[in-house]
């Protein structure tokens, strides 16, 4: 049998870390680039530049693939369900990626299956959701059921007059109306689920977000009552094997403690997600290779922690040229791993992210303090980082 060979659709940093790993199991990757210049092209040797809207380009990119799947979750689903009556391997499946595309659906679904919702309802104009407000009580969340992420295509609204404020988010269709948790601090649980059925889960992390956008990761969550843990990653578990999720899934949660099962669902996401970045150093397998062996319906790999590890992102800053605070990065603190994703910097943009994993006894501030300075000095140049 002949090594296989997987197509990406999306060149961003998911499926530039796909690349090392693919290359250590002898896999070819190919990649279906938005530009020449993005993440993975600029690593993958194979990365035609493409429109993944267009069906006729999706076919011809998938043309030999043994497996084709995803960098981001926004091709459409009508495209991938003719590419699959056309023969294609797909993973994840259409009829699970929707889950991560529709968030209305995802929350009817997740409700099916009796795990925890919050307070939801989708809304279709501004009085329909005044009243949401009123029966549940301000404040609450207002999102867009497609394509947002990272704090964008959401608002908290803390009243009626607010609600009456965001008529304009209605232009495009119904929207989706959710009770603002009181939560202590969010969770994730990462699972991976092969084709034929098997399904593995890493342990439960704490996700820290600034903005939105999620900034640091502790892995696993200290100080986490096990059975909450136990419950998360049954729960994400549950909904990939009732989805038929194949690949990695995130299940990003509201650590709820004393309420209810100690947890409630926010969002999933059907792919490598920052939140698993931590197992590239943390875990015997990262969610990489994991990925990579999931849509293949290969074994998958243990998931074990190889100690505390925090995660720490670093943004577009003042720093434009990253590669010139590496000798002083990585003086600072020689046990921290850094990955940089290739990108040009913008303020705001995820540009790479950095691991340090306990293996001298560190507590997790030091942990923290490590990652912290090596992001800040890439971030910020050298001599800015007070």
């Amino acid at each position: 049998m002949s090594f296989p060979k997987i197509g990406v659709i999306g060149g961003g940093q998911l499926a530039r870390m796909m690349a090392p790993e693919a290359l250590n199991l002898g896999f070819e990757l190919h990649v279906l680039a938005e530009a020449a210049d993005v993440s993975a092209a600029r690593c993958v040797p194979d990365a035609p530049v493409g429109d993944y809207k267009d069906l006729a380009t999706l076919r011809e990119f998938a043309k030999g693939k043994d497996v084709v799947t995803f960098d981001h979750e926004h091709v459409p689903n009508a495209h991938l369900t003719a590419l699959i009556e056309e023969g294609v391997n797909i993973q994840p499946r259409p009829a699970a990626l929707i889950h991560a595309q529709d968030k209305l659906v995802m929350r009817e679904a997740i409700d099916r299956l009796g795990l925890p919702n919050p307070d939801w309802a989708k809304v279709e104009s501004v009085q329909e959701l005044v009243d949401f407000g009123d029966r549940i009580g301000w404040p609450i969340v207002l999102k867009t059921p497609r394509g947002g992420y990272d704090g964008k295509g959401v608002r908290v609204l803390d009243d009626a007059e607010q609600a009456r404020q965001s008529a304009d988010w209605f232009e495009h269709g119904a929207l989706l109306a959710e009770d603002k948790i009181d939560f202590s601090r969010e969770l994730s649980a990462l699972v991976a689920r092969t084709p034929s059925g098997e399904v593995k889960a890493w342990p439960v992390v704490h996700t820290i977000q600034v903005d939105g956008v999620c900034d640091e990761v502790i892995a696993p969550a200290q100080d986490i009552s096990p059975a909450v843990a136990q419950a998360a990653a049954a729960a994400a578990v549950k909904i990939a094997t009732e989805f038929s999720v194949t690949g990695v899934m995130a299940a990003e949660l509201f650590e709820t403690p004393g309420v209810g099962t100690g947890f409630v669902i926010n969002e999933l996401a059907m792919r490598p997600h920052n939140t698993g970045h931590w197992t590239m150093n943390g875990s015997v397998t990262s969610q990489f290779e994991q990925h990579l062996r999931a849509v293949l319906d290969l074994p998958l790999g243990e998931t074990s922690p190889l100690g505390v590890t925090v995660m720490k992102n670093y943004l577009g800053g003042a720093n434009q040229d990253l590669y010139s605070a590496f000798q002083a990065a990585l003086a600072a603190a020689p046990e921290v791993k850094v990955h940089a994703y290739g990108k040009s910097v913008r303020p705001g943009r995820k540009i790479g992210h950095v691991n340090v994993v306990a293996n001298n006894g560190q507590t997790v501030d030091e942990l923290r303090q490590q990652a912290d300075l090596v992001a800040r000095l890439i971030r910020d140049g050298v001599g800015q980082t007070a």
